[in-house]
């Protein structure tokens, strides 16, 4: 597999030859897959519409958002 990175991002990995990138990525790919599968195996019988899903979001946020302004207070 071959895969493009902008300028900036490759000289900067450039900077630290010492690391194995293919294998930094190919761990990367592989979270990021044992996430969507087990997000897709904890929805697979939601019967939650897109609407649902972004007011639970929205919901969310608020939530994260009050917390974080009581820990600054």
């Amino acid at each position: 597999m071959t895969i493009s990175v902008p300028d900036e991002l490759k000289a900067m990995l450039d900077r630290y030859p010492e690391m194995n990138w293919s294998e930094v990525a190919r761990q990367a790919w592989k979270s990021k897959a044992e996430q969507l599968e087990l997000l897709n195996k904890l929805t697979a019988r939601s019967k939650a519409t897109g609407k649902d899903i972004e007011e639970l979001g929205r919901l969310m946020k608020k939530g994260i958002a009050s917390r974080h302004d009581k820990m600054k207070a």
